[in-house]
């Protein structure tokens, strides 16, 4: 796998660039050897975060994680792209979609029952939903201190969702029928 590791705010030194490697170099029994690993590490004040991205046919397997400690930080995104891989597989298996970036020892290795986690809707909630603009829905948002919401669209009169983006601006989520 080729590694492509940045910082941002951080010194990439080479314990951090050597743990980086021997946690994700895990995941090589997956990938052939000309997938990229993108790696980006930043710090913010106290929290010390690592954004793994691996680009594949089809998708990208992402995370982002973070701590206090890089080295926490590096565990814990281990860990999610993991978990996404096995889904990732599950998927690929039913679809029986291309699997060029993957060994196939990856389709072969058969995954622990006690590893996968099916997917738990544990609470639904129901709403009433009314008109309303973007920029009321945002306000909304903010007055309930969410991340999101869900909302009826009084211009396109479709259900939309307006989303917190990390850089404090705010996103629209419009649906797209095919």
């Amino acid at each position: 796998m080729n590694y492509i590791i940045s910082g941002k705010n951080i010194d990439v030194t080479p314990a951090l660039k050597e743990t980086i490697e021997k946690k994700l170099g895990k995941l090589e029994r997956y990938f052939t050897p000309e997938t990229e690993i993108i790696v980006t590490l930043s710090v913010e004040k106290d929290r010390q975060k690592i954004e793994v991205t691996i680009p594949v046919k089809g998708t990208i397997i992402r995370s982002e994680q973070s701590s206090s400690d890089m080295y926490v930080s590096i565990d814990l995104v281990e860990e999610v792209i993991e978990r996404q891989l096995r889904r990732y597989k599950t998927k690929l298996v039913a679809k029986h979609q291309d699997e060029s970036n993957f060994k196939k020892e990856f389709f072969e290795e058969e995954v622990q029952e006690s590893l996968e986690e099916p997917i738990k809707i544990i609470r639904t909630k129901r709403f009433g939903i009314k008109p309303m603009y973007p920029e009321d829905a945002c306000v909304q948002m903010e007055l309930l201190g969410h991340d999101f919401y869900v909302f009826f669209n009084a211009e396109s009169e479709e259900v939309n969702v307006v989303y917190k983006r990390k850089n404090g601006t705010y996103g629209l989520i419009e649906p797209e029928f095919r």
